[in-house]
C-alpha cells in the first residue's frame, strides 16, 4: 500500500500508519471477507482496548480499527476538531486504504462518530451498531460524580486507579472487580496525549445527534446495559424511538461489557450484521 507505512504484518492482521489531512493515523485491519466492520472506540482509548470484541466476532469477517487523532498511536491535531470533521476524516481514511462500503460500530464516545459517519455517508455505510452511547450534548447524563472521573485520561495511564474506580464508573461486570478493565487498558501500545483527550472532550461537548436521528436511515442496532453509570438506559430508549430502523438490545451489564463480557454480547452484533 503506497499511501501507508506498514510496520507489522501477520497472517491475519495488518498494522499501518496512514496520512490523512496532515495527521498520521494508526490503523489495524483484520483481513477477512464480506462487508468490513469499522470500530470507533471510546474516549481516550487505543484500538487494542477493543481486541476482546474483535476476537469474539466472526473470525472470517474483515474488521478495521483505528486511533483517532491524539489517541493510541495517532498523532494529535494541533487544533480542536468537530465530530463532522472527524467523520470526513474517517471517510478519507477508508478511501486511502481502498475500502468502499462498510458497517460501523461505535462504543461510547465512538458512537457519536458512528452516528455522524452514517449520516454523512448514506451509500457507503450499510449498517450501524451503537454500543453504550447517546446523543451527545443533548442527552440524559450520568451522575456528575461519575462523569467527573472522565475529565482526565488518568485511568489509561494508571491501571491501578482504573481498577479502583472501574465498578463505580463502568458498572456491569466491572462491579465484580476492576482488574478485568485494568487488564484491557494495559494492552494499549500507546496511551495517547492529554491534548488529544481534551480535543475529544471538546468535540463531544459541541455535538448532538438528537435532531438528526430521523435522518439516519441505515438499519441500526442499539446495545445498552441497564447498569451503565455513564450512559443511563433512558438514552437508548430515546434513540430507539427516533431512529427509523432501529433494533434495541438490552442487557444487564454496564458501559464496557462489550469488551469485558464480549463472549455474551458479540453474538447479538454478529447476528445483526449477518441478517439479510
Amino acid at each position: 500500500m503506497s499511501v501507508t507505512e506498514l510496520f507489522r504484518r501477520g497472517d491475519q492482521f495488518e498494522d499501518s500508519v496512514v496520512p490523512v489531512g496532515g495527521r498520521r493515523i494508526r490503523v489495524r485491519i483484520r483481513r477477512g471477507t464480506g462487508v468490513p466492520l469499522v470500530l470507533c472506540n471510546g474516549i481516550g482509548a487505543g484500538l487494542e482496548v477493543l481486541d476482546p470484541l474483535v476476537a469474539a466476532m466472526d473470525p472470517a469477517a474483515t474488521i478495521i480499527s483505528f486511533d483517532v487523532p491524539g489517541t493510541g498511536g495517532s498523532s494529535a491535531s494541533p487544533v480542536p476538531y468537530t465530530i463532522p470533521a472527524l467523520a470526513c476524516g474517517l471517510s478519507r481514511l477508508l478511501a486511502e486504504i481502498g475500502v468502499g462500503a462498510v458497517d460501523v460500530l461505535g462504543l461510547s464516545w465512538g458512537g457519536a462518530l458512528a452516528q455522524q459517519f452514517a449520516l454523512q455517508n448514506p451509500r457507503r455505510c450499510r449498517r450501524v451498531v451503537l454500543v453504550a452511547t447517546g446523543t451527545g450534548a443533548l442527552m440524559i447524563p450520568g451522575h456528575p460524580r461519575v462523569l467527573a472521573k472522565m475529565l482526565t485520561p488518568r485511568r489509561f495511564t494508571d491501571t491501578g486507579y482504573a481498577a479502583a474506580i472501574a465498578g463505580d464508573l463502568y458498572g456491569g461486570t466491572a462491579r465484580l472487580g476492576g482488574e478485568a478493565v485494568a487488564r484491557v487498558f494495559r494492552k494499549q501500545m500507546h496511551t495517547g496525549s492529554r491534548i488529544g483527550y481534551l480535543h475529544q472532550l471538546l468535540a463531544g461537548a459541541m455535538w448532538t445527534s438528537l435532531p438528526i436521528l430521523p435522518l439516519i436511515r441505515q438499519p441500526t442496532l442499539i446495545v445498552a446495559g441497564t447498569d451503565d453509570p455513564i450512559i443511563p438506559i433512558a438514552n437508548a430508549h430515546i434513540m430507539n424511538a427516533l431512529l427509523p430502523h432501529a433494533t434495541l438490545h438490552l442487557h444487564p451489564g454496564g458501559h464496557l461489557d462489550i469488551v469485558t463480557n464480549a463472549a455474551d454480547l458479540a453474538p447479538a452484533v454478529r447476528s445483526f450484521l449477518a441478517a439479510p
